[in-house]
């Protein structure tokens, strides 16, 4: 597997994993209308204007990606997305990983997850990442608000 930074170009084939991805997310919340599965190529673009994007790589498929963006010294990341496929095997510590080490030089990293996201919470708690509060979006999805200081 190798991570790299994407570039435009890569935004399509980014947007459909994370549609495929964030499908199973929608069918736990029983919620399809969650922004990752709504959002058109122009604002991902866009988004990919504003962030750092990586992607992870096998056999020239991208199989996996993270944003991350500072805003004020903190990183804000999102949309960590592995293959279905893939899922269970490290490949998403790793984009955290990953992406943590190009924001070496902020104070703290911020992130958000589904409160049902068992394995997400699972992740971010063994990363290191402690809950902070949690914000309903709608009556089916709450959001768990989680951060982790960056110990330089």
């Amino acid at each position: 597997m190798e991570i790299t930074k994407a570039g435009l170009t890569d935004a399509e084939e980014i947007l459909a994993l994370q549609k495929r991805a964030f499908k199973q997310e929608a069918e736990l919340y029983g919620d399809y209308n969650i922004e990752p599965l709504t959002v058109c190529l122009e604002n991902t673009v866009e988004e990919f204007k504003r962030s750092v994007v990586l992607k992870m790589m096998f056999e020239g498929k991208i199989i996996g990606s993270v944003r991350g963006i500072l805003k004020e010294g903190v990183c804000h990341i999102g949309k960590l997305i592995v293959d279905p496929v893939f899922q269970n095997k490290g490949y998403g510590a790793a984009l955290m990983s990953a992406i943590e080490k190009e924001f070496f030089d902020c104070r703290w990293f911020e992130l958000f997850t589904g409160e049902k996201s068992l394995n997400n919470l699972h992740l971010y708690k063994k990363m290191g990442y402690k809950i902070t509060g949690k914000e309903n979006l709608t009556d089916k999805v709450s959001l768990v608000n989680m951060i982790k200081e960056n110990i330089r």
